[in-house]
């Protein structure tokens, strides 16, 4: 990656996101995850990217967002941009983060719900 740098964010739940996964904006391949690891003090994922150089205007308030390609895809992470004027650079945090969708726990809460509508129902 040309003149590129590191960036991270903290997740609650990354689900099956894996090292080398693609970080996106618009769409648009703009890095790869370097690193993945565990806050033992915060119980939480710690995601670090790394971001082309040609990518330098991320703004500080940029949100990311682990999704899925498809229904049952590989995972990666999406960026969203804000509108602040000062931009992210080596070693800095996104603050804002949505986890990964956990499609076997949306399943469990789902079955959970429809078992207490159906003894509601009796």
């Amino acid at each position: 990656m040309l003149n590129g740098y590191k960036i991270k964010a903290r997740f609650d739940n990354i689900g099956g996101l894996k090292v080398k996964a693609a970080v996106t904006m618009a769409g648009v391949r703009i890095g790869r995850v370097s690193d993945i690891t565990f806050d033992t003090g915060k119980y939480q994922a710690v995601v670090t990217m790394d971001v082309d150089g040609r990518y330098k205007t991320l703004p500080t308030d940029t949100s990311a967002t682990i999704l899925t390609a498809g229904l049952l895809g590989e995972q990666y992470v999406g960026l969203e941009p804000g509108a602040e004027e000062e931009y992210l650079k080596e070693g800095d945090t996104i603050r804002l983060t949505q986890s990964a969708i956990v499609l076997e726990k949306l399943i469990g809460q789902f079955v959970t719900s429809f078992a207490a509508g159906e003894s509601k129902s009796k």
